[in-house]
């Protein structure tokens, strides 16, 4: 991953490949931003108009590359748009910051430095242009060819790596506010990009045994308490859901716990990651053009192994427990049929009506497992449905909740940490559509607001009283389409962020 340093430098004798400036869209024309005074002045304070004529107007996402000035050691200018002018006194929002260190950690791919002159008002910018930086230089390569001759496992398309190295200017390096901004950068968006590197690996090489294997290497690492269960246990727990998804694949399924512990904490949080490695649909088979990306299914489960293992590196004062429920969703002679009626852990009955309404099946046996504990909180995150893409697009995901206040505490902690998210409704009169025959409950509702009924199953498998939120990520969790801002093509890893934001605000007393 690309090394972070923080430099009190001034940028013409910055050794460097590259300097990063910021261009906001101003009123009459680009403006160039604070933090980039001394490249102006080199301009003899004309850089604006410079830029201006190449075509920039500061717009968010917009990259422009010009010749260093004379007397400078970097041989190249990088403008990068940071979008509308904000406020007089208003400073920089954390989200413009992230996305334009983003984009120019993509544009710079191959660099071996740079520096980033962008404005630095506080160690808070500094973390928000860290973690751009190094969500941005993300790239996953593993299986290209230029990757398998170099022996390095992160090289882009024309076999040039990711940003080495980027310096940020205007950084304090003794300052312990901002080094601690970087140092949490670093952790969360390592962990982050993990969660990535599991999105986008085949199916081939990720089934739940192998998730939960690297699930165990990376507890143990980190000093995480963990427990597998094997298909064997999950028969002996009960555990319907869970097993009824995996019973058709060769694969067989898995239910990873992960507990972080501090000894200085009195909350504890419950994370439920949906971790379907592959879904083909089962007997309820997907259509042509909807199995390519399948692999993807397994986000949830990524976001809540990531959100742990980040906890524990950043030593929060707060106990978070991470369930992974891991099944591969195949069709077989073995494999679930609709109408098959499955007993889940909780005890309750369920007819599969719909075999390709599986995730809510394993998410169901993790959540009662997990209210079995009292927490105080559980959120489960899951890839979970299409209606929720129809619903809110391909990057805001979808916040349902048993308690109205909690579901607003989550819905703002996604958008402080630049996830763009919605509050959605539980409506009572859609859970009449899930009453079956032959069952406690079916698994499959009223069409419309499919993905609300989803929402409203999930709630029959949370413990009384205690408080959950469900996040529904189908939409942003995996990224077909080109790059922006940070976010990568493929796995985006989305939802870490809200979950360790979530960690953080629960061990400072700030939630609930």
């Amino acid at each position: 991953m690309t090394a972070l340093t923080l430099s009190t430098a001034a940028a013409p004798g910055l050794r460097a490949d590259a300097i990063v400036i910021g261009v906001v869209k101003g009123a009459e024309g680009p403006v160039v931003a604070p933090g980039a005074e001394a490249v102006d002045k080199a301009y003899d304070g004309k850089l604006a108009g410079v830029l201006e004529t190449l075509g920039a107007a500061g717009a968010e996402g917009e990259v422009t590359k010009l010749p260093a000035p004379a007397g400078f050691k970097a041989p190249l200018v990088v403008a990068v748009g940071l979008g509308a002018e904000p406020e007089k006194d208003a400073g920089f929002d954390a989200e413009a910051l992230r996305k334009a260190a983003g984009v120019a950690a993509r544009a710079l791919t191959g660099t071996k430095k740079a520096a980033f002159a962008l404005p630095l008002t506080d160690a808070a910018d500094a973390g928000a242009v860290a973690e751009g930086v190094l969500l941005g230089a993300y790239s996953f390569d593993t299986y290209k060819e230029s990757a398998a001759a170099s022996g390095r496992g992160a090289r882009a398309k024309n076999g040039k790596g990711p940003l080495a190295e980027a310096a940020l200017l205007g950084g304090k390096p003794r300052d312990r506010a901002y080094k601690a901004a970087i140092e949490r950068a670093t952790a969360v968006v390592e962990e982050l990009n993990r969660a990535r590197d599991l999105v986008n690996t085949p199916p081939n090489d990720l089934n739940p045994e192998a998730f939960a294997a690297i699930a165990q290497a990376a507890a143990k690492e980190h000093g995480i308490k963990v427990q597998v269960l094997d298909e064997k246990a999950l028969v002996k727990g009960g555990y319907g859901g869970i097993l009824g998804v995996g019973a058709g694949s060769a694969s067989g399924p898995r239910l990873v716990k992960l507990s972080y512990t501090s000894s200085k904490a009195d909350k504890h949080l419950a994370f439920v990651g949906k971790g379907i490695t592959y879904d083909s649909g089962g007997i309820s088979l997907k259509p042509a053009g909807h199995n390519e990306t399948m692999k993807c299914d397994m986000s949830g489960a990524a976001a809540v192994f990531a959100a742990v293992v980040a906890a524990a590196r950043l030593g929060l004062e707060v106990n978070v427990t991470g369930w992974l429920a891991l099944a591969e969703n195949m069709p077989s002679g073995s494999a679930t049929r609709p109408g098959d009626v499955l007993r889940m852990y909780s005890g309750k009955t369920v007819e599969v009506l719909n075999t390709d309404a599986e995730g809510r099946l394993v998410l169901a046996d993790a959540l009662w497992a997990a209210s079995e504990e009292k927490p105080d909180a559980i959120v489960d995150v899951a890839t979970l449905t299409g209606a929720m893409m129809l619903a809110l697009g391909s990057r805001t995901f979808g916040i349902m909740a048993n308690d109205e206040a909690f579901r607003s505490a989550v819905h703002e902690a996604a958008e402080e940490v630049g996830e763009p998210a919605w509050p959605m409704p539980l409506p009572e009169h859609l859970r009449k559509g899930m009453d079956s025959p032959t069952a406690d409950i079916a698994n499959m509702g009223e069409r419309m607001g499919g993905g609300l009924v989803a929402g409203l199953f999930l709630r029959e498998f949370v413990g009384e009283g205690i408080t959950w939120a469900h996040l529904d990520i189908a939409g942003p969790a995996f990224n077909e389409g080109g790059p922006f801002g940070y976010t990568p093509k493929g796995g985006t890893g989305t939802a870490v962020r809200t979950l360790v934001r979530l960690a953080e605000l629960t061990a400072a007393g700030d939630l609930g």
